[in-house]
């Protein structure tokens, strides 16, 4: 199957699928924690707090990162360019530090955050395969997908360059077929979502969901990252992302034996923005 990004031109003005799939993730995150917030009897507006904050954190932190990973500040200013943990580094430092800010308790704001999170990311992820970027390694399976104009495309050249083995009687310019492993992380990451939301009304300590969230992504993408077409493999077989998901998993595992137990949790006076937007609120 041969397959072409989705881009849209208005005059000298660019719109790709990535840029619109990202911001219906972030909407899409904002109305699930939005959700959350009204069935624990807060308003919503600590959403819109949350979101902003991870927008601007996020974009950040994953441009950070792509750039200390291939030293090339210009990136800093491309199109492209987005590492997920990058992002969500950045965005987590950005959202806890507003959550302190406003006196919202750290795990409040992780449990809250959680489903958001994987649904984001799946969201992200769809993004990333109508851009056509960030798919695997060759393959003969019945759906595998052609990049003619991915960024980069799918030729052999493009491919090798990613480290990959290509056939010596394949032309540089051959556009190969490969693992469209942004749908299978579209897939992964939404049962991670329905997963976690099933268990939002568990009878754990707060923040335990942000634990598992951690363990989830951290599998998720470590399994991923074996098919991937990628060129950081800079710790012997693994690349850079999977010891990041091994450090993910590890941190996830602390969390939730840490919050295995139900204990108290109370919600400060201070933390006002919790209740803007209720009924009765000034």
């Amino acid at each position: 199957m041969t397959v072409y990004p989705l881009i849209i031109h208005l005059g000298s003005f660019m719109i790709t699928g990535f840029g619109i799939m990202m911001m219906v993730g972030f909407l899409m995150a904002g109305w699930v924690i939005q959700k959350d917030l009204r069935r624990r009897g807060f308003g919503p507006v600590y959403a819109e707090h949350i979101i902003v904050a991870g927008v601007v954190g996020g974009v950040l932190g994953a441009k950070l990162w792509f750039v200390a990973l291939y030293q090339d500040p210009a990136q800093l200013f491309s199109r492209g360019g987005l590492v997920w943990y990058g992002g969500l580094i950045g965005g987590a430092v950005a959202v806890l530090f507003n959550g302190w800010r406003k006196h919202v308790p750290t795990r409040l704001t992780l449990e809250l955050s959680a489903p958001a999170l994987a649904l984001g990311h799946s969201l992200g992820r769809l993004g990333c395969f109508l851009i056509q970027d960030d798919y695997g390694v060759p393959t003969s399976l019945p759906w595998a997908m052609r990049f003619p104009e991915g960024y980069p495309p799918t030729t052999a050249a493009a491919l090798q360059r990613f480290g990959v083995e290509v056939p010596a009687n394949v032309a540089p310019t051959d556009v190969l077929a490969v693992h469209p492993t942004q749908l299978y992380e579209v897939v992964a990451l939404m049962f991670i979502f329905w997963l976690l939301w099933r268990l939002k009304t568990h009878n754990r300590a707060m923040g335990w969901l942000f634990g598992l969230y951690l363990v989830a992504a951290g599998v998720e993408r470590f399994l991923i990252e074996l098919l991937r077409a990628k060129d950081d493999r800079f710790l012997g077989p693994l690349t850079l992302a999977q010891a990041a998901s091994v450090v993910v998993l590890v941190l996830g595992v602390a969390l939730m034996a840490r919050w295995q137990q139900k204990d108290d949790f109370e919600i400060p006076k201070e933390a006002t923005v919790l209740t803007e937007g209720t009924v009765g609120s000034g």
